[in-house]
């Protein structure tokens, strides 16, 4: 390449889900941009996480619903499920992505360099290629940060890949262990609790705090506890890990809760205590861009404290969230093309997802947040038990919860347990960013029978107009 051809208008680093779709918007926007990637394009959302656990838990829903088949009139004798099989299904999902994105990266003439990103300059990164040869350097007018993170570790506990996983090694083991214990309530503790029971593994989920997916509303997570209580999963809030020890094929964790201790017995422990911020980027530290506990602070243009150099997704702080990270990728560069078009990401609109059976999905305040905010408020619920088409589904446990300010009709936050309640939550979070009010859902016709008439009739309760319960 000659000189012209490694200078950009944008250099991103990381194409992750904020990185790559960042990428694109700025060459829709005119920019000449390069995208550095030391891995896989996609980064850990396509590769390690949100694909492919997914498609590890629509195997494990298939297999759970096959298990209650006579409920349909089906008879499914000789039931067997090979685990092998849909690990092997989930990397080809997410293969497939990859290789989508790797179109996408031609399509709009976004020079891809395979290799680590070192600053040499605010404007300047030398590139090391996977094979440890220098690619050489680049210049870009502005750097774009999209590093991402990787899982928090536990000090002392080395993960084996055997008997102590994070949610990398989970995604492969080639065995369906007798038992295993989680450490941490979190989305992803859940969501592998969910996987491995459904296969037949004995869980338990350990979690420091008072309750699981200890950001949602009480009243959900209340509701999923017991939901998955009941397909066997054993869980332990309010509970601290005191000690691991790693013997032969197993492991004992000491727990205790209320100055009471015990032992667990696991044959394999995945560590899920939350994510740190990719932020040991070469030569970073030196230009002085500040960090505030690892993540990188920016201001509502999502630009670092030093000019030219920016930071989106889990780098620039919570919620650490695939689509938090492309909707900042968008946002920032289209902040580039039109400098005086402000509007920061408003993190109360970001919905938030759990991908278990039932599902959890949420956007904005909780009731207890917005009660400590000092708002009066109106609640409406709507169990899906009273829902026709979720009746008909056989998927009856949850509800939809509208939180909605009493004294101007805002819409606060939305919260949901059910089937499908990853694809209800659009409809919310639409509805907030049109600053719609429950009486403006309401009288949206939802059609009929679907799932999304809970989201009206919820809407309704608020106003102590529901009508089917």
């Amino acid at each position: 390449m000659g000189s012209d051809e490694r200078t950009f208008d944008l250099a991103v680093i990381g194409a992750g889900p904020g990185g790559y779709v960042a990428s694109i918007r700025a060459a829709q926007l005119g920019m000449r941009v390069a995208l550095v990637e030391r891995d896989r394009l996609g980064g850990i959302c396509l590769n390690w996480g949100c694909i492919p656990t997914k498609a590890l838990l629509q195997s494990a829903h298939i297999l759970s619903l096959m298990r209650r088949a006579e409920e349909f009139g089906i008879h499914a004798d000789n039931l067997r499920a090979d685990f092998g099989v849909a690990i092997t299904r989930s990397r080809e999902k997410a293969e497939r992505l990859s290789k989508g994105i790797e179109y996408l990266m031609r399509k709009n003439k976004v020079a891809v360099f395979p290799g680590e990103a070192r600053f040499t300059s605010a404007t300047a990164l030398e590139i090391t290629g996977r094979d440890e040869k220098s690619n050489g350097p680049i210049r870009a007018e502005r750097i774009l940060l999209a590093t991402g993170s990787r899982p928090r570790l536990l000090p002392g506990l080395p993960i084996d890949g055997k008997v102590v996983l994070t949610s990398t090694e989970a995604m492969l083991l080639g065995r369906v262990p007798a038992s295993m214990i989680i450490i941490g309530g979190g989305a992803i503790g859940v969501e592998f609790a969910d996987i491995y029971q459904a296969y037949g593994t004995a869980v338990t989920i350990v979690e420091l705090l008072p309750t699981i997916l200890p950001y949602e509303d009480e009243e959900i997570t209340a509701l999923l506890h017991r939901s998955l209580t009941k397909k066997g999963i054993r869980i332990l809030t309010g509970t601290k890990v005191e000690q691991v020890i790693v013997g032969a094929g197993e492991a004992k964790v000491r727990v205790s809760s209320n100055g009471d201790s015990q032992e667990l017995l696991g044959e394999t422990v995945l560590v899920a205590v939350g994510r740190v911020p990719n932020s040991e980027v070469g030569g970073l530290k030196e230009l002085g861009v500040a960090t505030k506990n690892g993540y990188v602070a920016v201001n509502e243009r999502m630009e670092s404290s030093v000019a030219g150099i920016y930071a989106i997704g889990d780098l620039a702080g919570a919620p650490l969230l695939a689509h938090k990270a492309s909707h900042e990728g968008i946002v920032v560069v289209e902040k580039m093309a039109k400098p005086d078009d402000v509007t920061p990401v408003d993190p109360r609109r970001i919905p938030s997802c759990t991908y278990c059976y039932p599902q959890v999905a949420s956007i904005g305040l909780t009731e207890a947040k917005a009660k400590a905010e000092g708002h009066a408020i109106r609640v409406g619920r709507f169990p899906f038990s009273a829902s026709g088409m979720a009746i008909t589904l056989g998927e009856t446990e949850g509800m939809v919860k509208v939180i909605a300010d009493a004294t101007h009709g805002e819409i606060l936050g939305v919260h949901i347990m059910g089937a499908h309640a990853t694809e209800l939550i659009a409809e919310a979070g639409l509805a907030m960013a049109l600053e719609a009010t429950p009486e403006e859902i309401a009288g949206s016709i939802h059609a009929h029978p679907t799932l999304s008439e809970a989201m009206g009739e919820a809407a309704l309760a608020t106003l102590g107009r529901t009508i089917h319960v």
